[in-house]
């Protein structure tokens, strides 16, 4: 989505429009000026995403230097390189502020091993964030981070998305953030959507064998006792799948069709999609 594929990736099939702009069809210096403005990532390893030789602040200010649009004065006076620079510094502290640091110019003048994973969290945000971008990715935000600090990076990213008006798509395996945060669920296994739903249909009724079990999976509390229900079996290789549906080798509820064919989306509902031999089509 962001035409950051690895060399030895391609997609063969499929479109991807961002404010009715076709990705695929990007060239490089495109997807460069989307990059800057249109769309932002949060990484889930933060260690490798902020550079450990910068301070905080030199690393935010890097996406006001390379967008200059976004320091401009409304009356369209130039600045001069003095005063951008100035201008993005102070800019760099009201986005720390925006994302709650507290003493915003000092962390601003701290390297990353000087701040903890929550506040490295944020400071990642907050560069997200200062380009104004349409859509954010978020990937596995809250996984190196403990459960009040999560709870606070998930509150925070309710109250900016509502603040800026942007879509946030978030990768995660996390179902108490899905729950929290998505307006919208794509269920995947190994590689492949097998049911879309609002949330609240997708929790309260989910038809595909995997998402069901995927939610009972989650640990429940009984008496004195956690209950886990794991589901049997292992995810196969994704560069060695089974034939059909790639859920079968593990599935309960499997059909003969289901290890010959790969099974098609179906609508079970309104904006509710399931791929699953168990939901086939009337005949015509």
């Amino acid at each position: 989505m962001a035409g950051l594929l690895p060399d030895n990736a391609r997609v063969i099939d499929g479109s991807i429009r961002l404010l009715g702009r076709s990705v695929l069809a990007c060239s490089e210096l495109d997807l460069n000026r989307l990059r800057a403005r249109l769309l932002a990532l949060i990484f889930q390893n933060l260690t490798t995403y902020l550079n450990p030789l910068l301070t905080v602040g030199t690393q935010i200010a890097e996406v006001f230097e390379t967008n200059p649009g976004l320091l401009t004065p409304a009356d369209g006076d130039r600045l001069s390189k003095r005063e951008r620079r100035k201008r993005a510094w102070n800019m760099v502290v009201e986005h720390l502020r925006l994302v709650q640091i507290p003493d915003p110019e000092r962390v601003a003048r701290q390297y990353p091993f000087e701040l903890s994973g929550g506040m490295q969290q944020r400071a990642v945000i907050a560069m997200a964030l200062a380009r104004r971008p349409s859509l954010v990715i978020a990937d596995e935000i809250t996984t190196a981070l403990d459960v009040t600090i999560q709870a606070q990076i998930l509150s925070l990213l309710a109250e900016l998305r509502r603040s800026f008006g942007m879509t946030l798509l978030l990768i995660t395996h996390d179902l108490g953030i899905v729950a929290q945060l998505a307006d919208r669920v794509a269920v995947m296994y190994s590689g492949s959507v097998v049911e879309t739903a609002d949330v609240a249909s997708l929790f309260d009724e989910a038809r595909h064998p995997y998402a069901k079990a995927l939610l009972e999976a989650v640990p429940t509390i009984q008496g004195s006792e956690t209950v886990l229900r794991p589901i049997p079996g292992s995810i196969p290789a994704i560069t060695n799948p089974p034939n059909g549906c790639r859920f079968h080798p593990r599935c309960p509820r499997a059909l003969q069709d289901c290890a010959k064919t790969v099974p098609q989306p179906l609508s079970v509902g309104t904006r509710h999609t399931v791929a699953c031999h168990l939901y086939r089509a009337a005949p015509a």
